[in-house]
């Protein structure tokens, strides 16, 4: 029989650690939510001709988020043993995202990258005519390298906090390394793209903050000040981990070694229990992962292809890279369809900023969701992937439910509450969904992954959900682009944008025959059902019910 399976807490004892892998979650979102959201909001609504086709480009700064498995196997074998396996990589590369950060808000700031986000910000009153000029002409390909730099390092330390997560946390309290990094990275992302967006906004600001009688033709944030203030951030976390965290600091916080003096004036039955206790609890963090075998470049790479011919690793694999399919029209192109049809940024970001509350508190409940698989005594993961199989279901709905949204928006223009709820329900619906399944899969990967191989192996994991869910956005913007069909004044009809039609010709303003929007949304939803039917719904129940060993390449080399 069994035993009963119980809802872990969070280990007292591990609060510390928590705290600090939220930190270290948090400064690494704030360059995702700018290169995931902020950017290409920004184009698109600044620059309504630009195409779908180029915001498609610049998604390509987010690619090595999805390929950080090809150099994780560096960051996992090369480090120095006086600063720390994990801090000889986390602290020089977050040093190096904020100095960047820095440097790319000054170039923002004085017009020399991403000229005209900025012109209202420089004094006096900017059109909007020729600021939308100037970011049509815009190279989206410099800007997409410089972002994709940004990226690159971001995935590099990504790299690093999760392995490091593998050690610094104890093992009852592991699939809370999920949870700390949603908390972490949700509040690093909404302050990038959701906040950030309410304040540039000039809008918002009048209506919210300054009042009707003395608006100003900007918002109360620029995107290059927001770019140095989250370089500062970056440099003062960076300053913390360097000068107050140690390579294992739940280890040193529980071993009572500090003060002799101190624990000599403990009652003898008080000490005793309390070396008794931090033996017990230095016991649950004793994971090798100093081993010396593991500072081989090549070893972590011999390994690493080992942990690839696993059959369940290939299972998830492919689970992985046709899953996220489904919500990539929804979650690419929903909110810049409803900025086209007249849908303003502040109403838009008001209605994703109150999700924020749900992202921030819901997650700690869906890691205890998750955690209910392992019982104790017991290292298999039967039933963790529950979340991640509800949180699908919820995506698709909400996928469908953007284009209902999209095709209800009010002809006139103007948003009724009921029309302004149904937006806040759709983004409540597909965020919410989106964290479920995010804890679920993270619980998942942690459990399964080689403490040895952290690093790597998670890298792995994480990757490939990644990967899932950044290839399918360029050909998916680009059958959007490629199914919209506009009616030009002179009888012809293109493909794309408005702006395709000549002007020479024109007699009347183009008609829009068909929005590849719906095309594209549907395909996308059609394909998710079918996925979740025959491949993930299986795969996951499959998954879930092997035990740890069958994860493993090798036995454990953890320490007695």
């Amino acid at each position: 029989m069994k035993p009963k399976r119980t809802q872990r807490n969070l280990a007292r004892h591990d609060l510390p650690q928590f705290y600090l892998l939220v930190a270290l979650y948090f400064v690494q979102g704030i360059p995702v939510g700018l290169a995931f959201g902020t950017v290409p909001f920004l184009l698109k609504s600044m620059a309504k001709g630009l195409s779908y086709t180029s915001l498609g480009l610049f998604s390509m700064a987010t690619y090595p988020y999805s390929l950080k498995i090809l150099w994780s196997p560096v960051v996992d074998s090369c480090y120095s043993r006086t600063v720390g396996r994990r801090r000889s990589w986390i602290i020089p590369i977050q040093l190096v995202s904020g100095l960047l950060l820095y440097v790319l808000g000054t170039c923002i700031t004085r017009g020399v990258i991403f000229d005209g986000v900025d012109d209202a910000f420089r004094g006096g009153v900017v059109s909007t005519e020729a600021t939308a000029a100037k970011l049509s002409h815009l190279d989206v390909g410099s800007l997409a390298l410089y972002f994709g730099i940004l990226v690159f390092l971001c995935a590099t330390q990504d790299i690093a906090v999760d392995g490091w997560a593998l050690t610094i946390l104890s093992r009852p309290s592991l699939s809370y390394a999920s949870t700390a990094q949603t908390v972490g990275l949700n509040m690093g992302y909404f302050l990038s793209f959701t906040v950030f967006l309410s304040l540039n906004s000039a809008e918002f600001a009048n209506r919210y903050v300054r009042g009707k009688d003395s608006p100003l033709p900007y918002g109360l944030v620029s995107l290059g000040g927001y770019l140095r203030f989250a370089g500062c951030v970056y440099v003062l976390v960076t300053a913390y981990v360097w000068l107050c965290v140690g390579e294992h600091p739940g280890r040193a916080r529980i071993t009572p070694t500090g003060d002799a003096n101190a624990n000599a004036l403990l009652p003898t039955v008080q000490r005793k229990l309390a070396e008794t206790e931090a033996s017990y609890h230095a016991d649950e963090y004793a994971y090798d992962d100093e081993d010396e075998e593991t500072r081989s470049v090549a070893y972590i790479y011999r390994c690493f292809w080992r942990v690839l011919q696993l059959r369940p690793v290939q299972t998830l694999v492919c689970v992985h890279l046709v899953s996220k399919f489904a919500f990539q029209c929804n979650e690419a192109a929903t909110n810049l369809k409803l900025l086209e049809k007249g849908f303003k940024r502040e109403d838009l970001a008001v209605s994703v900023l109150v999700d924020v509350p749900f992202e921030l508190v819901f997650g700690y409940y869906v890691a205890k969701w998750s955690s209910a698989g392992d019982s104790e005594g017991e290292s298999d993961t039967n039933n963790v992937l529950a979340p991640w199989l509800y949180g699908y279901l919820g995506r698709l709905a909400a996928a469908a439910l953007g284009s209902v949204a999209v095709w209800l928006f009010p002809a006139d223009g103007r948003v009724t509450p009921v029309y302004f709820a149904l937006i806040v329900v759709q983004h409540l619906l597909g965020s919410f969904m989106g964290t479920v399944q995010f804890v679920g899969i993270s619980a998942f990967h942690t459990r399964v992954a080689d403490p040895l191989l952290g690093g790597t192996y998670m890298t792995l994991l994480n990757t490939v959900s990644n990967l899932g869910g950044t290839w399918p956005r360029l050909p998916v913007l680009w059958l959007v682009n490629r199914c919209t069909v506009y009616r030009c004044g002179d009888g012809t009809e293109v493909r794309g944008s408005a702006d395709n039609c000549p002007t020479s010709v024109a007699t009347s303003p183009p008609v829009l025959v068909r929005d590849g929007y719906y095309v594209a949304n549907a395909l996308c939803v059609a394909v998710g059902v079918a996925v979740y039917l025959w491949v993930a719904r299986p795969c996951a129940r499959r998954l879930q019910r092997l035990p740890v060993a069958a994860w493993r390449v090798r036995p454990d080399k953890r320490r007695e």
